[in-house]
């Protein structure tokens, strides 16, 4: 086994990252193995300097790869160099002192709630077996904020109606319960009858109408569809419902550690990024409400 090979079942094994994950560490790392190969006759990516990866970085440069791109390359690189040194075969990282490209922030514009329920509505008018589990892709992802992984992988057994919970299982196999609203869970029970009738049976929760599991292309399809009927933002994606679903919660007073959870997240600061949005909302409130405020005094 190789260094890569070695490296990529430390990832699943030991790490419980996703398949996903590993594929992306993988497709980083034997790219630029194959660069080290052309340019400098080189295959133990363990024996590079600094000055080599930042010649594979020029060339992303000047293929057009952009810096965000590039900088989660450069990062899967750099757990790679951790995990050899960790093992025992380099002594030193040559990524240790690297700095990341510089990357303009991408603010993420979540729909309104109006935009939300015009798109639940769109659906409302399809009673089709794919229109009742469109709309209740669309009512989970709002409702509970998971991601599309997340809910491409549910099983039937995820879903507890008893506690009127749903099981989520997230990166690295971290399991989060979340509440299903009454609404939701009517949608459930009507998908599952409509389920029923498929020819071909599966474990799990969501199917095409072949009776096969859901697949990204297809999540991504059904959300951009209807959001393009309602909504003129540039961005229709699952991950902007989810979006959506943390900043609403802000905006009506959830503090940042229950939306942490509800998310999946590791750490505060990565739901921090959906702040942005819950402060516009209060300088809004603010500038309406305040006596010395510009707009109060234009009323």
């Amino acid at each position: 086994m190789d260094q890569i090979e070695a490296f990529l079942e430390y990832l699943s094994l030991e790490k419980k990252y996703s398949v996903h994950t590993v594929t992306a560490y993988k497709n980083d790392l034997i790219s630029f193995r194959d660069f080290c190969e052309t340019h400098y006759d080189e295959e133990c990516i363990n024996k590079v300097h600094y000055s080599q990866i930042r010649s594979w970085i020029v060339s992303l440069v000047d293929d057009g790869i952009s810096n965000r791109t590039i900088n989660r390359k450069i990062s899967s690189l750099k757990t790679f160099y951790k995990y050899l040194q960790k093992t025992k075969q380099i002594l030193v990282n040559p990524l240790a002192n690297h700095k990341a490209l510089k990357t303009s922030k991408e603010i993420q514009v979540p729909f309104s709630v109006n935009e939300v329920e015009k798109a639940i509505s769109e659906i409302e008018l399809d009673e089709t077996f794919e229109g009742v589990r469109d709309k209740l892709m669309l009512e989970l992802f709002y409702s509970t904020g998971m991601r599309r992984a997340e809910l491409i992988n549910l099983q039937l057994d995820s879903i507890d109606f008893s506690r009127s919970m749903i099981k989520v299982l997230g990166k690295r196999n971290k399991e989060r319960f979340v509440p299903l609203l009454p609404t939701v869970q009517k949608s459930l029970e009507k998908y599952l009858k409509e389920r029923e009738n498929l020819p071909v049976k599966n474990n799990h929760l969501f199917l095409t109408q072949k009776g096969n599991k859901i697949y990204e292309t297809l999540v991504y399809r059904v959300i951009n569809g209807y959001f393009s009927k309602v909504s003129s933002k540039v961005k229709k994606s699952p991950h902007i419902l989810r979006h959506s679903f943390a900043t609403h919660l802000l905006n009506e007073g959830a503090d940042l550690n229950s939306v942490k959870e509800l998310l999946g997240h590791s750490s505060l600061a990565s739901t921090q990024v959906y702040t942005h949005n819950s402060l516009e909302q209060i300088k809004k409130v603010y500038n309406q409400a305040h006596p010395r405020s510009d707009k109060k005094q234009d009323l």
